[in-house]
């Protein structure tokens, strides 16, 4: 493969010094996403990528099968408000799936909120949504071209029509309803100054309500915390509608803290959780008994019950034990609770009463994720979808009097299944450590040392890898690929002890797993270093910078998404200054030794082979801002001593990922796959 001509990025001469060592930083221009240079760059090098993908002939045909395997009727498990049934569903090929509302389980489904009308372009898209409780008023809040700013709005249920209710500035928030349904309570920052650019750093979120019908102005601030610029608030409001509860958090750390005010007696806010000290999660009351699913004391979590009358920790009750797997989520339903469990990264459902007592469980059809669990106190129905790698989500009714599943909705597919299998394996990492990674490829399919091979991972931030369905992963399946998914240290698969082995000082560890999963792959005939591919998202971009850097002769292909590459400076743009619960933060002598040393940014070495790289960004994404990219794919480009091409996708119009289009979205995945069949030698699959 002839080496590529690149677009010429200028270098200047800044050096920062830190913790006494002088660190350059010739790329620092391109942190302005807005410059005419910046921009300039950024068409010159999106001319660089698409004219080597264009000239991949398998690109068309991939595009085209991509579109047929996502052109299926989607649909996700109903919720229930007010004797009213909301789902949301799409058609197939729709950019956004649509929010829809029943009278009941038999009646016909009618458009609530069509989020496709909203934009020609589908760059806006719907968020979030909160729905009543006597299911009347729907709060819905919108995003523009990816932005993780958010726009709320309040439409009448029944008619369908929006109120001239509109509040900005909200980022990171939730929508909790008062019991009547005259207002909602909801978290915003302030009013960015004129002239700031949307990469500035978020500080001192708040929390307002929202009369229906009033203007924003009229918003009454019910808690903020100037003297903590960190903290920001879920609100959430308890099912009988006495209590607001306001889970504090800070940044991504894991532990928060919990305050409560009574809503009838209109008094202060009582700090029943004071200290960061475990992660308490709030499921719901009987009374003044508040129960939580927390860590603390437990790393795999138990559910506890604090009676807010008598709230001194002696007094607190565990409900449900810390068991061998991972307690992941709780949810009061009818007359017990639900209890989610994650079994070596796949679910299982138990169910408890209110003092403790099993009652059962919930069989799934196989090996698999749940997803959107929902049901009410009091109501015997509960909903959940179920997926897995190899089938898309199918919703399911359970009925808590008779225990009976019914089956609402199974999609048909342009994709036969059994015609490939999943299989679980446990990889030992450089210490020892046994980490889990799935297996997905055709049945029967041998090792020969030659199979493509796609790895992904991320690694952090307590989040979990479970088995999920992606369209367009079919396809590489379908050209005689394998997709291996690795359960790495600093994810949420075993609880607190996994997370933290993978954070801060052992953040090291994370990327020591990958790299044994890479190597088992191999050592396993699997596949070989020039078939395989690693890939990865956000923290999981980083992953796969750092990965990279640091043995690049593992690799064929690395494909870096939306990546954390400047762990020296993370910290300074919109929400990245949260991250230092996983990282560390730079100001610190220490914690800026670990950070340089895998700082995929940093350790780019000069006539390196590295392997072929497709990174990809968007110029719109004030979450990881597209700078991280923009400075690493100059310095790979200026570092590359082999033939491999480095290139970068640059997406306009979006942001970090949530709420892209479909269109968008298939584009982007023909180009990767696309990419990988070029650079990996399956043209002529």
């Amino acid at each position: 493969m002839a080496r590529l001509e690149y677009p010429f990025t200028p270098t200047v001469d800044h050096v920062d010094e830190l913790h006494g060592r002088k660190i350059p930083d010739p790329y620092r221009w391109l942190e302005d996403p807005n410059s005419p240079q910046t921009r300039a760059w950024i068409e010159a090098q999106n001319a660089v990528t698409f004219r080597f993908l264009e000239q991949i002939p398998v690109r068309e045909r991939l595009r085209q099968r991509l579109t047929e395997l996502w052109d299926y009727p989607k649909a996700t498990p109903p919720f229930k408000r007010g004797g009213r049934y909301f789902s949301f569903r799409n058609s197939g090929l729709q950019n956004h799936n649509v929010l829809y509302v029943q009278e009941s389980l038999d009646a016909e489904p009618r458009v609530l909120l069509d989020p496709n009308a909203l934009s020609s372009d589908g760059t806006v898209a719907l968020n979030s949504v909160a729905v009543s409780r006597d299911g009347n008023y729907l709060a819905y809040a919108l995003a523009e071209s990816g932005s993780d700013w958010l726009t709320w709005r309040v439409r009448e249920v029944a008619t369908g029509q929006d109120l001239p209710d509109e509040l900005r500035w909200s980022k990171f928030s939730l929508a909790a309803w008062l019991p009547d349904g005259s207002g909602f309570f909801y978290s915003r920052y302030d009013e960015p100054k004129e002239g700031e650019s949307y990469t500035g750093a978020n500080y001192f979120q708040k929390v307002y309500l929202h009369r229906v019908g009033t203007p924003q102005s009229e918003d009454v601030l019910v808690y903020g915390r100037p003297d903590q610029q960190e903290w920001g608030f879920w609100p959430q409001v308890t099912h009988d509608g006495r209590y607001l509860v306001l889970r504090v958090w800070k940044g991504t750390h894991q532990e928060n803290l919990i305050f409560y005010r009574d809503l009838q007696a209109e008094g202060p806010f009582i700090e029943l959780i004071p200290q960061f000290e475990a992660d308490f999660t709030f499921i719901g009351n009987v009374g003044t008994v508040f129960y939580f699913k927390t860590d603390l004391d437990a790393p795999r979590g138990r559910i506890i019950a604090i009676d807010t009358e008598n709230p001194a920790r002696e007094h607190w009750k565990t409900i449900v034990p810390e068991g061998e797997d991972l307690l992941e989520q709780a949810l009061f339903t009818y007359d017990r609770i639900a209890a989610v469990h994650l079994h070596h990264a796949h679910h299982r459902v138990r169910f408890f009463g209110r003092d403790g007592t099993a009652q059962g469980a919930l069989e799934l059809p196989t090996l698999g994720s749940l997803f959107g669990l929902s049901g009410e106190p009091g109501d015997p129905e509960l909903f959940f979808g179920f997926t897995s790698f190899l089938f898309p989500v199918r919703t399911y009714r359970y009925d808590l009097n008779t225990g009976q599943t019914t089956l609402l909705f199974d999609p048909p597919l342009t994709f036969d299944p059994e015609a490939y299998e999943t299989h679980q394996v446990f990889v030992r990492s450089k210490d020892g450590t046994r980490v889990p990674m799935f297996l997905v490829h055709r049945k029967g399919l041998e090792p020969s040392g030659q199979n493509p091979t796609l790895l992904y991972g991320y690694g952090g931030f307590n989040v979990p890898l479970v088995p999920n369905f992606d369209p367009a992963r079919l396809a590489w399946l379908e050209a005689g690929g394998i997709y291996a998914q690795a359960n790495l240290r600093g994810g949420g698969e075993y609880g607190k002890e996994w997370y933290r082995a993978g954070t801060l000082h052992q953040k090291q560890n994370v990327f020591d797993d990958f790299i044994a999963c890479a190597e088992w792959l191999i050592e396993n005939r699997w596949t070989s270093p020039s078939k395989l591919a690693i890939q990865g998202a956000s923290n999981g971009g980083l992953l796969v910078g750092a990965v990279m850097t640091q043995r690049p002769e593992l690799f064929g292909a690395a494909l870096p998404a939306v990546g954390v590459m400047d762990m020296l400076r993370f910290h300074k743009f919109t929400i990245g200054w949260a991250w230092v619960s996983d990282y560390g933060s730079p100001d610190d002598p220490e914690r800026f030794e670990t950070l340089l040393r895998y700082s995929p940014l940093h350790n780019l070495k000069p006539g390196t082979a590295y392997p072929a790289t497709l990174i990809t960004t968007a110029d719109h994404d004030d979450r990881v801002v597209p700078a991280h990219s923009f400075k690493f794919a100059a310095a790979l480009q200026a570092a590359q001593g082999g033939e491999a091409p480095v290139l970068i996708r640059i997406q306009t119009k979006a942001g970090h990922g949530l709420g892209k289009p479909t269109r968008i979205v298939i584009e982007e995945k023909a180009d990767i796959y696309a990419f990988l069949f070029r650079v990996l030698g399956l043209e002529k699959v």
